[in-house]
């Protein structure tokens, strides 16, 4: 669709955050005034983007797709990149949202106009306003590629495992691999046929424990489509099962030393070199970081034609990388597997909320929001996987419906009110953050002894959900009116 001059909610991205979300609207108003812009070619997200060898999710594809399109299609309990593609493109043919989406439409500025009470919008295809505007780029979406020195010296090819290069032939390349997160698990195991030598550079050691993945049985997906109560309830019990996992990871500390020798039983299994194992070995609390999910991960790297450095990456020369200890190692392609940027998301440089202030600068670094959605001073902006939103057990996609479903009852609210502007009072939200962070000094991911992308540059936990999911459910199960400043034409109401 071409993108129009005004618009009653402009959703910013088209992948599960914001398709979830426009899917909900449609269901209550299949007339609603809502546009998705995506500045990519198709909707999809993350899962359209993440095309590196051997990409897939590390929460059961039971629990990670929308509650309200089940699919009995899926190949594997852990679902692969391409398949989670083509659902996400399926819910959008199905459920109408793809003829909302505006594609290759990137937004470049949003401007909350006061005595309007719009947002001036402007993107790559054009500007707008919108009355509702609602962020929900992701937070895995900007690589993170640090800039080490020397680095535009080297002759050789370089790209991010986000963004992988599939022009470019590995096959008899020395590689070097930059990182040793989620995504280096899955494609270091795909390509060391390939190369001649892989070089992975740690910085720090991940607890990993085996992927219990295996495939569906025809007669499995057979009883899906006949008995869709019989995958629902699979849905439950996975559910369920993720919640008191999390509890047990999060807060029961006197259970962690369990999980801790799972995985070192793990490493002893696939690693024979005391000395390799001594390298891979983590030094702090098994949950404080994100818990690694690989059955083949610390094999590879036992290797002979794979070495690990766990003295980091300083430089770059023209031909090679040098480690920690000065040692170069020459490469023909340095893989970047450094994450991304979830405690300073991009989209936050491009929003100007009331005071003339950008969502970034008001943050200074450290992220936050009322129950993860709505900043004050920034009216009728809506955030989805916003601050403090994240898990460490079980499905974002919870969280995303969970946040439709306020959203969704804030738009309505306004509607059925005749309200132009809906801001949450300051001091709401800065007591509901003081809350989180009294809850997360609690959990592991705070206390556990490491450093971790959840922690921000103020040194607040500013990424995860401190307790069970349904209690995220149920504090956005309404949309509390009473917790926001109004705005009519012409008057304000407390």
């Amino acid at each position: 669709m071409k993108l129009p001059e005004h618009v009653e909610t402009l959703i910013v991205g088209a992948g599960f955050a914001g398709m979830g979300l426009a899917a909900r609207v449609l269901r209550d108003d299949p007339a609603a005034d809502v546009v998705l812009i995506e500045r990519a070619a198709d909707v999809g997200g993350t899962w359209r983007d993440n095309t590196y060898p051997g990409c897939a999710c590390d929460v059961p594809t039971a629990l990670y797709s929308y509650s309200f399109a089940p699919s009995a299609d899926w190949s594997h309990t852990f679902a692969r990149q391409p398949e989670i593609y083509a659902y996400l493109k399926k819910v959008a043919a199905d459920t109408g949202v793809g003829d909302r989406v505006v594609l290759n439409c990137e937004l470049e500025a949003a401007i909350w106009d006061e005595g309007m009470s719009l947002w001036h919008i402007q993107t790559s295809q054009g500007a707008l306003t919108a009355k509702a505007l609602v962020a929900a780029t992701g937070a895995l979406s900007t690589p993170k590629v640090p800039d080490f020195p020397g680095l535009d010296q080297f002759s050789g090819t370089t790209f991010h495992s986000a963004t992988w290069n599939h022009e470019h032939d590995l096959r008899g390349e020395r590689i070097a691999v930059i990182g040793t997160g989620a995504s280096a698990v899955q494609f270091v195991p795909e390509i060391v046929e390939e190369a001649t030598h892989v070089t992975v550079f740690q910085r720090t050691p991940a607890w990993v424990i085996p992927r219990a993945d295996r495939s569906l049985p025809p007669i499995q997906k057979a009883l899906y489509t006949k008995v869709p109560a019989a995958q629902k309830a699979v849905r439950g019990t996975v559910y369920g099962f993720r919640e008191a996992l999390g509890a047990a990871m999060s807060h029961a500390t006197w259970v962690l030393p369990a999980f801790e020798m799972v995985a070192k039983a793990h490493l002893r299994r696939q690693v024979k070199d005391p000395g390799l194992r001594r390298k891979l070995t983590p030094d702090f609390t098994i949950g404080c970081k994100r818990m690694l999910l690989s059955n083949d991960w610390l094999r590879t790297l036992d290797r002979a034609d794979v070495s690990l450095v766990d003295s980091g990456l300083v430089s770059v020369t023209e031909d090679g990388v040098v480690d920690g200890h000065g040692i170069e190692h020459k490469v023909d392609t340095i893989i970047f597997a450094t994450g991304f940027t979830p405690t300073e998301p991009p989209v936050a440089h491009l929003i100007t909320g009331r005071s003339g202030a950008t969502l970034a600068e008001q943050w200074n670094g450290s992220p936050s929001a009322y129950k993860g959605t709505t900043v004050s001073g920034f009216p009728n902006l809506f955030l989805m996987y916003g601050p403090n939103t994240n898990l460490g057990h079980s499905s974002i996609v919870y969280m995303l419906e969970s946040q439709a479903e306020y959203v969704n009852d804030a738009l309505n609210t306004m509607k059925r009110e005749g309200l132009d502007a809906l801001d949450v009072n300051e001091s709401v939200q800065v007591q509901y953050n003081k809350g989180i962070q009294h809850e997360l000094k609690r959990t592991v991911w705070n206390k556990g002894g490491c450093s971790s992308w959840y922690i921000d540059a103020e040194g607040r936990n500013s990424v995860q959900w401190p307790t069970f999911t349904f209690t995220f459910r149920s504090l956005l199960g309404n949309f509390d009116r009473e917790n926001y400043s109004a705005r009519k034409i012409e008057s304000v109401e407390a």
